[in-house]
């Protein structure tokens, strides 16, 4: 299937692939995702550029059914009908202050959607693909988390794994069960002076 995207998928120029073969699926195959490639996109995040290295973002990850069934209670319903067959489901947080001096860090949801985008571009690499999603309940997660909202901004939830079957969604879904386009880059890089 990535191979069919990668081919459908048009640049304005040359880019790797990399870019353009990352998509966000909704069918995910419940096939398990192995401790080592779980290590692999922990560690693609992890050499993430950030603001004074402070390296603000923090996954929190469900591999386990019990862990993902609680995981999945947090999403909106559109999202439960598809993210809960993902063998993974995480939510991406960022750390609202610096540890070295207590201030106000503004750049750590710049830096934790870094984070993100390597373990999005690292998933890829491995043959998998991960879906962020904004549609959450930011309480539900804080209360399921235990982590306070002053010190986190719960920013995301992902899915991850394998694509599966888009004949087992639900046929609103199935629909929009493909990659879609991008903006041309003349509205989203402007030359000044």
């Amino acid at each position: 299937m990535s191979d069919m995207i990668r081919n459908t998928r048009q640049t304005q120029g040359e880019v790797d692939s990399m870019f353009t073969d990352r998509w966000s699926p909704r069918a995910m195959s419940p096939d398990p995702i192995s401790e080592e490639q779980l290590a692999m996109l922990f560690e693609a995040a992890r050499w993430a550029p950030s603001c004074f290295n402070e390296q603000p973002w923090l996954f929190v990850y469900a591999t386990s059914p019990v862990g993902r069934a609680q995981f999945t209670e947090v999403l909106v319903e559109k999202n439960r009908r598809w993210a809960g067959q993902a063998p993974l489901l995480l939510f991406v947080l960022a750390r609202r202050t610096f540890r070295h001096n207590g201030k106000p860090n503004r750049h750590a949801v710049f830096d934790a959607g870094a984070a993100w985008m390597s373990l999005a571009l690292q998933a890829r690499r491995l043959g998998l693909y991960a879906h962020g999603m904004a549609g959450f309940s930011q309480e539900k997660a804080y209360g399921l988390l235990q982590l306070s909202p002053e010190e986190f901004e719960v920013i995301a939830a992902v899915a991850v794994g394998r694509h599966g079957d888009p004949a087992e969604l639900p046929d609103d879904l199935r629909q929009m069960e493909s990659p879609n386009g991008r903006k041309p880059r003349e509205e989203i890089a402007v030359r000044f002076g």
